[in-house]
């Protein structure tokens, strides 16, 4: 009986703990998908685009449109962080564009890193 009630007291407590575990990872992500309306200071002037985020737990993709197109990328979203890489064909190959950020609610605040250098942008939650 003593040897069946430990066993009791040891499942219940792996379940205590995995269900902690989840919550506080569920708690760790921020609720980023919807539509942004993200601005940057580029080489032309100021650049809006449209971030439209689709989110799964810290997973998230979505597509960057713009004046160039639509440019598809993949990430993730932890804490208050934010990173997603695009990469857009060029007729010099491959560039790739790699984007981190912090969240604060409706807004975030970030740089992006081209092979062109850094270059800072903003976005706010489209309403």
């Amino acid at each position: 009986m003593m040897k069946r009630m430990a066993i009791c007291f040891a499942a219940l407590c792996a379940f205590a703990l995995v269900s902690a575990t989840r919550a506080q990872t569920t708690a760790d992500v921020p609720n980023v998908a919807g539509s942004w309306e993200m601005t940057s200071e580029g080489p032309q002037g100021t650049m809006t685009q449209t971030l439209t985020i689709e989110q799964d737990g810290s997973k998230i993709k979505g597509t960057i449109k713009g004046q160039r197109g639509e440019l598809p990328f993949e990430g993730s979203a932890e804490g208050n962080k934010l990173n997603f890489t695009a990469k857009r064909s060029t007729p010099n190959g491959e560039m790739v564009i790699e984007y981190s950020g912090t969240v604060n609610g409706d807004s975030i605040k970030g740089t992006m890193k081209t092979p062109r250098g850094e270059r800072p942008f903003t976005a706010k939650r489209s309403k």
